[in-house]
């Protein structure tokens, strides 16, 4: 098991959306309902699943642990500069929203880095 999966941590989720078919949703849900403490982000939305979203990382009043990234690669990297000014050391990169910049971006700057694995397994697998 990853140490990031870690129900003590707190979380952000770059790219919840209110579609339930889409996995910003659906990672989302599934913390929630495990009962993680969990913060959306998305600057298109106000609400999801009865919680506040946030427009950007740096309007969560709290320390944010690790960040999961649930959108396209380019979105990553522009949210991994403002993710290492705010001091985040842990991230998770959803299937679908990692690159090869992305990934070397989290290296050269000692980010930690989950990729090519899927939160939601991850946390089932915990057991």
């Amino acid at each position: 098991m990853h140490s990031l999966v870690n129900k003590n941590n707190k979380y952000a989720v770059i790219g919840v959306s209110k579609n339930p078919e889409k996995y910003g949703y659906r990672v989302f849900k599934d913390l929630l309902g495990a009962g993680w403490e969990v913060y959306p982000v998305n600057p298109k939305e106000d609400e999801i699943l009865g919680q506040k979203v946030y427009p950007k990382l740096s309007n969560i009043d709290k320390k944010i642990d690790v960040v999961i990234f649930v959108v396209p690669p380019q979105v990553t990297l522009e949210v991994l500069n403002e993710i290492e000014k705010l001091d985040i050391k842990n991230v998770w990169l959803q299937p679908g929203s990692e690159s090869p910049e992305a990934i070397e971006y989290c290296k050269k700057n000692e980010i930690n880095c989950i990729h090519d694995a899927c939160i939601m397994i991850e946390r089932k697998s915990d057991g």
